[in-house]
């Protein structure tokens, strides 16, 4: 495999922009850059994550769902360049139909926690969920391919549900949020 970065310090963001992969600068608090950093901050909490104890099968999922975002971030980075696809979607469909039919129904809303790896997925997901609040805002100046838009929606839910089983593996049940009448 050929070095694909020789060198990590190269100075040319000292002047407050960034490199994209198209080889154009922009200023690093662009819309674009905000975007990708988003989805490179998912990527990471979904890093930590996987150091949790977790099923074989959730840590499986969320590797290939790591792999995904890179693609995203790729994606992002490169305007006009496509990478992630309606069969992105599908397979995260198929996942959070899986994963939710192992848990009971919710008749009530739950607070993020539980286990340690639950409270992680909750982590994750409200980070994903600002991640696809930064990637509609560039859509409104900038052209986005829908799948990378429709892939965070469709994870801040699996990351629900997964928080729920990761809690289920655990033994740890659900805490349910109880309403301001109810606590007095």
């Amino acid at each position: 495999m050929a070095n694909r970065l020789s060198v990590i310090a190269t100075r040319t963001g000292d002047d407050g922009t960034t490199g994209l992969g198209d080889g154009s600068r922009t200023p690093k608090d662009a819309v674009r850059i905000a975007a990708i950093g988003d989805v490179d901050e998912l990527n990471s909490v979904i890093g930590v994550l996987l150091t949790e104890d977790l099923p074989a099968e959730i840590s499986a999922d969320l590797l290939t769902i790591q792999h995904d975002l890179f693609d995203m971030g790729a994606e992002l980075c490169i305007p006009g360049h496509t990478a992630l696809t309606d069969e992105h979607i599908v397979r995260l469909d198929a996942r959070l139909a899986h994963y939710n039919k192992t848990l009971p129904p919710l008749r009530e809303f739950i607070l993020p926690g539980g286990s340690r790896g639950s409270a992680q997925a909750h982590v994750a997901r409200t980070v994903c969920r600002r991640a696809e609040r930064a990637v509609v805002t560039l859509a409104r100046t900038d052209s986005v391919n829908p799948p990378v838009r429709q892939y965070l929606n469709r994870l801040s839910d699996l990351m629900f549900v997964l928080a729920r089983c990761i809690n289920q593996h655990a033994g740890q049940k659900d805490t349910f949020w109880a309403g301001a009448q109810a606590r007095k």
